[in-house]
């Protein structure tokens, strides 16, 4: 049995000696640098629909 994913979920993660915050929710994923509000996210539609790999390149793209 599963539970329903109703409310974000968080949880820390060390990344090369970085702190990350990962929140999952019932619209996709975000990651961000402990202590921050920005980072990457990434959305259950776009993963469903094949364009996972477009959106991270598009967000990447936007970093710079």
């Amino acid at each position: 049995m599963t539970t329903k994913l109703d409310k974000p979920l968080r949880r820390e993660i060390q990344i090369e000696e970085q702190a990350y915050t990962l929140t999952i929710d019932p619209e996709g994923l975000k990651l961000v640098p402990k202590g921050h509000r920005n980072g990457h996210e990434l959305r259950w539609r776009d993963i469903v629909g094949g364009d996972a790999a477009l959106a991270a390149a598009l967000q990447a793209g936007g970093k710079r």
